[in-house]
């Protein structure tokens, strides 16, 4: 009895129930099509700044989804260097950080061009700019092969392993690669959300990398969902919606590549992660009007570069409290530069002082605190 889709005689040859689908298959369309008009009503700068702030999220919830954390002011920057964006607060970033920033805009930017074995590659070494993966080596820009043993999907401690998946032997991928990207690239009558979906699950199932396969099966369907509405402005983001429902990505993932070719499950659970995704540009669009509140009500106030730093990074999420020394720090001046960048905007009422006090005086935004009230 074979175990995995793959061994199945009919193999890769999917199926699924359309009228099981079309529902969520028309939401999804539908709210594709409001989302696009309503940012275009927004103007060019808060639709940049929606924009900017869509695929930083992407960026940083498909690598939490495998593990890696990646730090949000340098995904940030990064985008926004690459975007030719002029933004406030910009940081330098990792080579780690620029890799992942590049193929996840490669696939949204360059949407409408092939996907080929030499582009997989290269979004391969992006990743893993050092050839490391933590403190793995990894063979880079090839398909893996089964030196280390088999490709599994794992999870336990040692000695109590459980087997999540095992994908097809490394002698197979040249022959399961061209199948997949011949797909791919055929034009088709197939709607391009559901292609997306499919790509996703295809690739995955295959897993041709030694490392790195989940974040690019993610970057196709991207780029599949950008050419669906041929558009390379992100405005939502299914990496942040599966993040949030990563327990029932897994599980889905397994039972699909466990089970039949009749997809229809797999898809539907796509489907409605993806109609759960646009709820997600509630929170972006709040957060971009803040802004632009914020900066409008300031626009006279004479700042400089740490304070526009630093404000920045308090719009933008700041993790604690903040102190006149995280502001030195951050900002990377004197405690005494620090303190006096911290009066002159109490005296502008941009910064309040917390309640409390105590050891460690802290502050907050006054815009905020005027708005809780």
């Amino acid at each position: 009895m074979p175990t995995y889709i793959y061994q199945l005689p009919e193999w890769p040859q999917f199926c699924w129930d359309y009228e099981v689908l079309v529902g969520q298959l028309t939401s999804v369309r539908h709210k594709q099509g409001r989302l696009v008009g309503r940012m275009e009503a927004l103007g060019f700068s808060l639709c940049t700044e929606a924009v900017l702030q869509t695929l930083t999220l992407d960026v940083l919830k498909s690598s939490e989804i495998e593990g890696e954390n990646l730090d949000k002011d340098q995904v940030r920057s990064s985008i926004a260097r690459r975007l030719g964006m002029e933004v406030a607060g910009m940081v330098p970033s990792d080579r780690s950080v620029d890799g992942v920033v590049e193929m996840m805009l490669d696939a949204t930017q360059n949407y409408d061009k092939p996907l080929t074995k030499e582009r997989l590659f290269g979004w391969h070494a992006a990743l893993f700019p050092t050839g490391y993966s933590g403190m793995t080596k990894v063979s880079i820009g090839c398909w893996r092969d089964d030196k280390k043993g088999l490709m599994q999907v794992v999870s336990g401690h040692i000695g109590h392993e459980w087997v999540h998946y095992e994908a097809p032997s490394a002698q197979r991928l040249e022959r399961e690669m061209e199948e997949f990207l011949d797909w791919v690239n055929r034009d088709s009558d197939l709607d391009l959300v559901l292609k997306a979906c499919i790509a996703h699950l295809w690739f995955v199932t295959i897993h041709p990398f030694e490392d790195g396969n989940g974040r690019i099966a993610r970057a196709i369907a991207d780029m599949f969902l950008a050419r669906s509405e041929q558009s390379s402005q992100r405005f939502y983001s299914m990496s942040a919606q599966i993040r949030l429902e990563r327990d029932g990505y897994y599980d889905m993932l397994e039972e699909t590549q466990k089970g039949t070719l009749d997809i229809t499950e797999a898809l539907t659970w796509f489907l409605k992660c993806l109609n759960r995704a646009f709820d997600g540009i509630e929170v972006i669009l709040d957060d971009v009007l803040c802004k632009t509140r914020f900066w409008e009500a300031y626009v006279n106030v004479p700042l400089n570069d740490r304070q526009r730093l630093m404000l920045n990074k308090m719009l933008n999420g700041f993790e604690g409290k903040l102190t006149s020394s995280k502001w030195a720090k951050i900002a990377k001046c004197s405690q005494d530069t620090a303190t006096r960048d911290i009066k002159e905007l109490i005296t502008f009422n941009v910064l309040m002082k917390d309640s409390g006090g105590g050891r460690s005086t802290s502050y907050s935004l006054a815009q905020n605190r005027d708005s809780e009230k």
